[in-house]
């Protein structure tokens, strides 16, 4: 599929920097004109796997946290959201529903879950002290 556009941006992992992503990915996708719900969708899987990152990531210690996002042909977007953390040392354990590595937090382990649930498809690259890469994809309606 051919490349529409495309954006790139990193930013420390602070929480406060939760919001500027969802807002920055949700700004991104405008020219698509998503409907209210493909937004919020899109919006919570990036807030869901930017939050990862500042929690389980870099256990709420400095880093930096990249976001890269694509839209292809025919309204396909695809956002990569990628930390240098502690990496994920059993990815299909970790996307199990209620897991949780921050078990003395109120951490549900639902994470995962939610960004499967609002997304086409949710992809999670990671190795132990290297971090981890979670690719979401989402297909936003295209009325032409």
């Amino acid at each position: 599929m051919k490349t529409v556009n495309e954006m790139k941006l990193s930013f420390p992992s602070k929480s406060c920097n939760e919001a500027f992503a969802r807002s920055a990915v949700a700004a991104f996708i405008m020219n698509l004109d998503p409907t209210v719900g493909e937004l919020s969708d899109l919006k919570t899987a990036v807030s869901e796997a930017v939050t990862n990152c500042i929690v389980h990531g870099y256990r709420r210690q400095s880093g930096t946290i990249y976001i890269s996002g694509k839209i292809t042909a025919g309204g396909k977007v695809t956002v990569k959201i990628r930390d240098r953390g502690c990496g994920i040392a059993d990815v299909a354990q970790a996307m199990q529903p209620l897991f949780t590595t921050a078990a003395d937090e109120e951490r549900a382990g639902l994470g995962f879950a939610v960004m499967q649930s609002f997304c086409d498809k949710v992809r999670v690259k990671s190795a132990p002290d290297k971090g981890t890469t979670v690719t979401l994809e989402k297909q936003i309606s295209d009325d032409d």
